[in-house]
């Protein structure tokens, strides 16, 4: 496995931190980079469009190349009919990183690489793996059992172990990663990041209900809810969220997958994100709202003791 040359030197400690739907914003991501991990936001939270391009211009003038780069996420599904858009000022913007969610497009790999960007993938099985870099994808990010919003039920072990078989290019692994100790464990098994974005919706910056901030803090794994019920797609939701918009989270009906729809709460009135919060199982470890380079830097501490530790023994 090497290191993608966007990387090197350019890290606190090799994470890379999430896109979080409605949360994520150029504060949030400005103080990852800053703090030396990867911070990264989906493309459509910037609305209207003309917002998306005022924050990359934000980005292109605030960050350095002595900050970690930064990356954007374009949801590549017939659901998201601002993807050309949306992907016409990525390559305008020559965006370092582009992570590829929901489906994976030739046309878009190609448009990235035209200017020597990097794609990523996230998928939830070997196959969607295999079927992401025959279609052009430079590395892959494998959801996991237990990562936040929507993941896939593979332990990470396997689902890396099956991936590393066959492909030696850039993993991030995403999956109740919320400690620096986790992040080197992720290394161990075979990835070369912990992707992590629950523990980052509870800092100071993200654009998350303050409700939400808190019930992260008081939360723990058991308190994670898998569900398809709210978008179509399986998901991890926080069972008090769901508790609140009035449903019981022991005896929730499943919805049509063909019928996928990220926002409609599956016609509950809760309305997924917005009522219906996604989080991952790691968030036991999240103990106090922070700002993002407060984590960043317990995250770092935590790495180089576990890391530190191993070489003792």
């Amino acid at each position: 496995m090497t290191m993608p040359a966007l990387f090197r030197g350019r890290l606190s400690i090799p994470v890379i931190g999430s896109p979080l739907f409605i949360i994520s914003n150029p504060d949030l991501v400005i103080a990852q980079c800053r703090a030396g991990i990867v911070g990264s936001f989906p493309s459509l939270n910037a609305r209207p469009l003309p917002q998306f391009e005022e924050w990359l211009q934000r980005l292109t003038a605030e960050l350095t190349e002595n900050d970690a780069p930064y990356a954007v996420n374009l949801i590549v599904h017939k659901s998201s009919d601002r993807l050309m858009d949306d992907l016409a000022l990525c390559v305008k913007y020559k965006v370092p990183l582009i992570i590829t969610s929901l489906g994976a497009r030739e046309d878009v790999n190609a448009a990235i690489h035209s200017y020597g960007g990097l794609v990523f993938h996230d998928v939830i099985t070997n196959a969607h793996a295999k079927k992401a870099i025959e279609k052009g994808a430079d590395g892959l990010i494998p959801v996991a059992a237990g990562a936040g919003g929507h993941a896939g039920t593979l332990s990470p072990f396997a689902l890396v172990q099956d991936i590393r078989e066959w492909f030696d290019g850039p993993i991030a692994l995403s999956g109740a990663i919320a400690t620096g100790a986790a992040v080197l464990a992720a290394e161990a098994m075979g990835a070369d990041f912990g992707y992590i974005g629950s523990a980052f919706i509870a800092t100071a910056e993200a654009r998350a209900d303050e409700r939400y901030k808190q019930m992260i803090v008081d939360s723990r794994a058991s308190d994670i809810v898998y569900s398809n019920l709210f978008t179509g797609v399986h998901g991890n939701y926080l069972a008090p969220s769901i508790v609140n918009a009035g449903l019981d989270p022991a005896n929730l009906p499943t919805s049509d997958p063909s019928k996928m729809d990220f926002g409609s709460g599956g016609n509950t009135g809760a309305k997924a994100w917005k009522d219906i919060w996604g989080c991952g199982q790691g968030i036991g470890a999240v103990k106090a709202v922070l700002p993002a380079a407060q984590l960043v830097a317990r995250l770092k501490r935590e790495y180089d003791a576990a890391k530190a530790k191993l070489c003792a023994a």
